[in-house]
């Protein structure tokens, strides 16, 4: 029987005021069952409509000194006042996750928390059985997104698996728990949607082994992508040709771009760099 490991759930979030809050405690709920110890960490990517709010009284009811007594501690808010792009917010969730086993989804509700005992299982399955593993993803049923989104993201994977020699059936479901030591033989560069592709791909050259289980993928209830918009998409091809320049050319890691500190923000006041609050530490630097 093997040992319950203490699980840190990170959840980006920009521009999901509609859905964080029942992620955030869904998480809370499956992590209860789950781990002997455990934390959520949303890192709030400059959200222009109301995320914010949501996530102050999240904040106030599960923070450091929030007022449920059941949950008290295990949420951490990481705010920044611009876009980091979707995968500069994957690299500071990575760098500032605390426990053994790092989970991590969208915070747009397109997929169920509560399928992360699924990734558990499988993690617990493999490993009882003897066959070690670093990282557990979904690999979705069903995807439920419109026709043109499905083509093109067809499209991505099967010219993407060419190019890069992936072996996942579907690098762009950001349903996965990661063991946190992954994080300690890959370097994560990308600051785009291309973070996926470059942690699968940097995964299967070291050698890391990767487990696909089904799951279920939703409509988008609330908001729009960010990633099907012309900037965001140049974004990406100019990631991709960098990261096939330093992986297949070069043969090298890449260099990691600096990310941003966290703000604090104080209802009404504004925000203010996380340094200068007393006693807060800052975002270590990804690895």
């Amino acid at each position: 029987m093997t040992t319950k490991r203490a699980i840190s759930a990170f959840l980006p979030c920009f521009n999901d005021a509609g859905t964080i809050a029942s992620m955030v405690m869904e998480a809370f709920v499956v992590l209860r069952e789950l781990a002997p110890d455990f934390e959520v960490v949303v890192v709030e990517n400059g959200s222009s409509d109301y995320a914010l709010d949501v996530l102050d009284e999240l904040e106030r009811l599960y923070g450091a000194e929030g007022t449920d007594p059941q949950d008290r501690g295990r949420l951490r808010v990481l705010r920044f006042t611009e876009p980091l792009g979707y995968g500069g917010a994957l690299r500071v969730g990575f760098a500032a996750c605390q426990h053994e086993l790092i989970f991590y989804t969208d915070g747009d509700g397109q997929y169920d928390v509560r399928e992360l005992r699924t990734l558990y299982a499988a993690l617990e399955r493999e490993e009882a059985a003897g066959r070690p593993v670093d990282i557990v993803m979904g690999n979705k049923i069903t995807r439920r997104d419109p026709l043109h989104r499905r083509v093109i993201s067809w499209a991505y994977h099967h010219s993407m698996s060419l190019v890069f020699q992936f072996k996942v059936h579907d690098v762009d479901c950001d349903f996965r728990l990661i063991k946190r030591e992954v994080f300690d033989k890959i370097v994560l560069t990308q600051n785009s949607g291309a973070i996926a592709l470059e942690l699968m791909t940097k995964a299967q050259m070291a050698g890391l082994r990767t487990v696909e289980v089904p799951v279920n993928h939703y409509h988008r209830a609330y908001g729009v992508s960010q990633f099907f918009r012309v900037g965001r998409l140049a974004a990406v091809v100019v990631s991709l040709a960098k990261l096939w320049w330093w992986l297949r050319v070069r043969h090298a890691s890449g260099s990691p771009s600096p990310l941003p500190e966290p703000v604090t923000r104080q209802p009404g006041l504004g925000f203010a760099p996380a340094h200068a609050r007393e006693g807060v530490a800052e975002v270590p630097a990804p690895r």
